[in-house]
């Protein structure tokens, strides 16, 4: 990921400027954490993190995919198969960013509530 320079002299989060708001941003949402998890034991292809990923639409997965395949967090593989075969799978940035994400599921899984 190419990121400015010009606009923040440091990696600080809290800085307004700072490129790694985007990061931030995009780790923080739920299809952008929940589809890292799914990669975390190998690729996977579009149709099986579609299953995986109960209730996201097509249209988001695809959003959500490019967006993390932009800031370098996976890789996208397309065989040269009829019909094409594509496949995602964890960069080692992307891998890197699952640790913690794991640590949030288990921690959201383990301390929420089912409601009433």
């Amino acid at each position: 990921m190419n990121l400015p320079t010009d606009q923040c002299d440091r990696n600080d989060v809290y800085a307004a400027m700072c490129p790694c708001r985007d990061m931030l941003d995009l780790l923080a949402n739920k299809w952008s954490a929940l589809a890292i998890g799914a990669l975390e034991d190998g690729p996977l292809r579009n149709g099986e993190l579609r299953r995986h990923l109960e209730g996201i639409t097509p249209k988001v997965l695809s959003q959500t995919l490019k967006r993390l395949e932009d800031h370098d967090l996976l890789t996208r593989t397309v065989y040269p198969e009829v019909p094409a075969r594509v496949e995602y799978e964890l960069t080692d940035l992307g891998r890197s960013a699952a640790i913690p994400l794991a640590q949030l599921r288990d921690w959201v899984e383990d301390n929420v509530t089912a409601p009433a």
